[in-house]
């Protein structure tokens, strides 16, 4: 009997001297078993996996690559994430009251590579049985039946949708559809879905579209996503492929087939009898019913007359539509469903939950209110940056640095993806650096949305940031950092590892007053404002402008009113009374400028 060889993790390249400590043997011993094998190679010289096989086999040991390992690890982490997500929804839950559910599917992928042809032919041929003239309104969700079983579609395809539902606390879906066109392969923005799925922690299904195509090539598609670490079934991987031409309704069937055995393979569960909880898909005002919004029920199951807070939105349920427009009763787990009786329109992407009456939801929406209000107040979205990782880290909360990288040339991104990946896991406190995407190109919307939904921080190399995504960053509060040196750039990322990257922080100006009448009241003096710009805040900071010299540093508003009612904001364009604490020297002509205090990036 053989004897069993002893494993060694061996990276994708090595150096001679690196190999053999691995093994504790002798340089020499090493060099010498490479020129057996007809290679020369120094002590500093790098070789290959495949050539350090070899080497080790030589010497007794069987060499395991370190990066395969890494991604499975990886895959594992993410695996133990993604349950955690869904556990919320179903925490509290007794194991023996969970039963399987059908899976909630949706679909990304580049835009003319026939994404909603796919939806709607799916609709077409196979909404549920029995229901005479189809779906009749668009709801945003729809079930189809498959043999005995279900499966419930987001109608909204799109990476930008999806990632957006994310952003907002969201899981969005069990599974994403990748659609790539047989006659055109790989785009851009395929590689961009991917990312997002990816970073969505969800098992992914290709279908590869437009296969009647003269020119489609089937295996130049599956050679290119297997080059993104998508690898086929049929070549021994573990992602699914299916062929489909939408428009003659082949292959249809065999990727909904697909999606049940995914489905199988990850067991999306709920308890039909739980708390009612769920996502919102959409919501719009209805001229004459009122707020109609579509839920996707992901637990328990809702019923008319319950009163339920959506996001910041609450009210009791009056009616329930299916996708047809008939009247329902009840929603069980992966029902989609359009409900009356919300005071305003939630946001797709929030959460909902039966609660127990009215005033529990109006309570419960207000609270969320204040918060939200509390959060804007301050200048924008709860930003996870560079300087608080290592603090997060220490409390548990972080075990992994996300990173989208942007640079302008393809010839900066690899050695810049590599010196981090290096970086990863070897610093003291055992962070990990989770590179979700790295392109080429300016900084954008989506680069902004993938990061918001993800913690992650986006690093620019030498590249812009487009005016609509700094506006995203701010609204979202993702940490964009810009550099044009890549040893500044792997410095920061190893001194916030360290916990030794100090936060910066610098006034924004919101709003600039004009001092146009002055009121003596008692032993203090209120100012008669105009709004020139922007718009003042009650719990603003300010400072008093005089002549372009500061004569006032830095106060507090003590009292901002619109005529005799306590506001708290005035917009551009209107008049106002303000008060400042600690000073009532306003003369006419000086300019009141509110700001906030915010945390800057490099």
């Amino acid at each position: 009997m053989a004897e069993e060889l002893q494993a060694v993790l061996v990276p994708d390249y090595v150096t001679v001297r690196e190999l053999s400590d691995l093994i504790d043997a002798s340089p020499i011993d090493v060099m010498k078993t490479l020129i057996a094998n007809g290679i020369m190679a120094s002590i500093n010289q790098q070789i290959d996996f495949d050539t350090a096989s070899i080497v080790l086999e030589d010497l007794g040991y069987e060499a395991q690559s370190a990066t395969a390992a890494a991604q499975e690890e990886e895959a594992e982490r993410r695996e133990e994430e993604l349950a955690k997500k869904w556990e919320q929804i179903y925490a509290g839950e007794k194991p023996e009251d969970l039963v399987t559910r059908p899976p909630v599917v949706t679909i990304l992928g580049h835009v003319d590579h026939g994404k909603t042809t796919l939806l709607d032919t799916i609709r077409a041929a196979h909404v549920v049985d029995g229901e005479a003239g189809g779906i009749t309104q668009h709801i945003g969700a729809y079930r189809v039946k498959h043999g005995d079983r279900y499966i419930s579609f987001l109608d909204t395809p799109g990476h930008e949708a999806f990632t957006a539902m994310r952003a907002r606390g969201a899981q969005g879906a069990d599974i994403a559809v990748l659609v790539v066109a047989a006659d055109d392969g790989v785009m851009p923005t395929t590689r961009e879905a991917l990312a997002h799925a990816r970073a969505a922690n969800v098992p992914i299904v290709v279908a590869i579209t437009k296969v009647d195509k003269a020119n489609a090539g089937i295996e130049m598609v599956k050679q290119q996503l297997a080059e993104l670490e998508l690898i086929p079934d049929d070549w021994d991987g573990d992602t699914l492929m299916v062929p489909v031409a939408a428009l003659q309704g082949e292959g249809i069937a065999d990727l909904l087939e697909a999606l049940l055995l995914v489905a199988d393979d990850n067991d999306f569960v709920a308890n039909p009898k739980g708390t009612p909880k769920g996502i919102v898909i959409e919501a719009e005002v209805d001229k004459f019913r009122g707020t109609l919004a579509t839920l996707l029920v992901l637990n328990g199951t809702l019923k008319v007359g319950d009163s339920i807070v959506a996001g910041t939105s609450y009210g009791r349920i009056k009616a329930m539509y299916d996708e047809y427009g008939e009247n329902v009763k009840e929603a069980g787990p992966s029902v989609p469903i359009s409900i009356l009786g919300l005071n305003d329109p939630p946001q797709p992407g929030d959460r909902f939950e039966r609660v127990k009456n009215d005033k529990v939801a109006r309570g419960i929406a207000e609270d969320l209110i204040d918060e939200r209000d509390a959060v804007t107040d301050t200048g924008g979205g709860p930003a996870l940056t560079l300087e608080e990782i290592f603090s997060q880290f220490q409390a548990g909360q972080a075990k992994s640095l996300n990173l989208v990288i942007k640079v302008d040339v393809l010839g900066s991104l690899q050695p810049i993806v590599d010196s981090l990946q290096e970086m990863s896991g070897n610093n003291e406190e055992g962070i990990t650096i989770d590179v979700l995407s790295a392109e080429v190109g300016d900084v954008t919307e989506s680069d902004i949305m993938l990061a918001s939904a993800s913690d992650a921080i986006v690093i620019g190399f030498n590249v812009n940031v487009g005016n609509a995504a700094k506006t995203q960053a701010s609204v979202h509060g993702v940490d964009v950092r810009r550099y044009q040196v890549i040893y500044k750039l792997l410095e920061d990322i190893e001194m916030a590892l360290l916990g030794m990257l100090e936060p910066k922080y610098e006034d924004r100006v919101i709003g600039v007053a004009e001092v146009r009448q002055t009121f003596k009241i008692g032993r203090g003096m209120i100012a008669g404002c105009y709004i020139k710009e922007g718009e003042a805040r009650r719990n603003a900071k300010v400072r008093v402008v005089r002549k372009r010299e500061v004569i006032f540093k830095e106060g507090r508003v003590g009292s901002l009113k619109r005529f005799e009612d306590d506001v708290r904001e005035v917009r551009t364009g209107f008049e106002c009374g303000v008060s400042i604490d600690g000073f009532n020297e306003f003369e006419e002509g000086d300019l009141i400028e509110f700001f906030v205090v915010e945390k800057v990036t490099a």
